[in-house]
């Protein structure tokens, strides 16, 4: 949510940034703040002066009943109850005027880094950097899917059956190694100093509408029928409405936390033919990191974050690359973002694994949250970002990892999560259920 002291002192830099994002048509919705807030300003200062000569006007009355001057007290009684009226009129603009404000600035931008480069979408993201020599071996690196139906790993058909598209049966040996990526990065997070969670896997409405526009609520979150309960498209979501109206201690800051959950999507929209499989999924698990930090300490924790996932993910030598997002890539809230990629053989390309995000105040301005000051409290800032997510992590790790003879190498760093194994092979013939 966009700060009205913005609009009301520099409207044409809250209008030059809905430019920058190429969404001209909220041009619109700044002239409208801006009146409303004037309206607002003047029917709050009107009603604090009613109420003023109100509250003067009801003492008189006392000492003119005194005075047995019980016509003048009467015609007094009169002014103050017209007053009251008056004054309810007020509450009742005042009450609009600040719903349809809040409604306005929801939808208006935040205001992006001045080094975030310009551009409509996606398409024009700009590298930052590559980890990792990428590599396309001299043998055939299969569809992801095919290379865990290989080793007995997958059961899409019975996840057809029971819950539809989008879902899966994970088994096996790949069922422990999506456990094991999950496991490590956890261990991976708590060694750099994050604290560790597991946060509830419903919230309110309120901190949905707290963390996310309504635009990309609309897209992703499941509702839960007849209860003001969501399920999370991520523990972002649990963790930052952790903090809901508080007012935390300077000393505390900042909080650097790593938040493991299932996370339920509805994923809006038609899909290309490598979105299928375990890419684009309705339900899947992740480890988050999320930090609440002094304002000024934003930048520094953004690319504490980004090189987090860099740092492991190369940890398990799968190549990746950092990606600028640009500014008409960037969510409503978000200040600044860059994607984490990872090195795809198969396509000869990178794709997208995570992404890390710097959200100014905007949050923690729409829930509430605040840090003690001694001039007064102030907004604090909050970011986020993937660790990992399997299973999209999965398709990288199993094209990067895989032998020419079909097995699975499994790095050193999962090798204690899988209990001493090297590699995952084709399993002996079985009976299957």
């Amino acid at each position: 949510m966009i700060d009205i002291k913005l609009i009301r002192e520099n409207p044409e830099m809250v209008k030059e940034n809905i430019r920058k994002k190429f969404q001209d048509e909220k041009l619109v919705l700044v002239d409208e703040v801006a009146e409303m807030d004037k309206q607002y300003r003047a029917a709050k200062t009107k009603g604090d002066s009613l109420r003023a000569d109100r509250n003067r006007l009801s003492k008189q009355i006392g000492g003119l009943m005194k005075e047995g001057k019980r016509e003048e007290a009467a015609q007094v009684k009169q002014q103050v109850k017209d007053m009251g009226q008056e004054l309810e009129d007020l509450e009742k603009l005042e009450e609009k005027l600040e719903n349809d404000i809040r409604e306005r600035t929801m939808v208006i931008p935040n205001i992006i880094d001045p080094s975030v480069p310009i551009g409509k979408d996606d398409s024009e993201n700009v590298e930052i950097k590559k980890y990792g020599e990428p590599v396309v071996p001299d043998y055939e690196i299969p569809y992801h899917t095919d290379i865990i139906e290989r080793v007995a790993g997958i059961d899409l058909d019975s996840a057809g059956r029971t819950s539809g598209n989008g879902f899966y049966y994970l088994k096996g040996d790949i069922a422990r190694l999506h456990s094991s990526i999950l496991s490590y990065a956890r261990d991976f997070m708590i060694n750099r100093g994050f604290e560790y969670f597991i946060p509830p896997f419903m919230i309110h409405g309120s901190v949905v509408n707290g963390v996310m526009s309504f635009t990309e609520m609309q897209n992703m979150m499941y509702k839960i029928e007849g209860e003001d309960l969501y399920l999370i498209g991520t523990s972002e979501h649990s963790m930052i409405g952790r903090f809901m109206g508080q007012i935390l201690k300077k000393e505390d800051l900042p909080y650097n936390l790593t938040s493991y959950s299932p996370c339920f999507r509805k994923e809006v929209g038609a899909h290309g033919i490598e979105e299928r499989g375990l890419y684009r999924v309705h339900q899947f698990e992740k480890q988050e990191m999320v930090v609440v930090c002094e304002p000024e300490d934003s930048p520094y924790w953004y690319d504490q974050l980004w090189q987090n996932s860099v740092d492991f993910f190369r940890s398990l030598d799968i190549p990746v690359r950092t990606l600028e997002c640009c500014s008409g890539d960037l969510a409503d809230l978000k200040v600044k973002s860059c994607d984490v990629e990872a090195w795809s053989p198969r396509q000869k390309k990178y794709f997208e694994v995570g992404s890390c995000s710097n959200l100014g105040d905007a949050q923690a301005r729409r829930l509430g949250i605040r840090i003690r000051g001694e001039n007064g409290n102030y907004f604090a800032h909050t970011l986020n970002n993937t660790v990992v997510a399997p299973p999209r992590m999965l398709i990288a790790f199993l094209e990067n990892n895989l032998n020419e003879d079909g097995s699975i190498r499994i790095p050193e760093p999962l090798r204690p999560y899988m209990g001493g194994q090297e590699l995952i092979t084709a399993p002996e013939t079985r009976k299957s259920f």
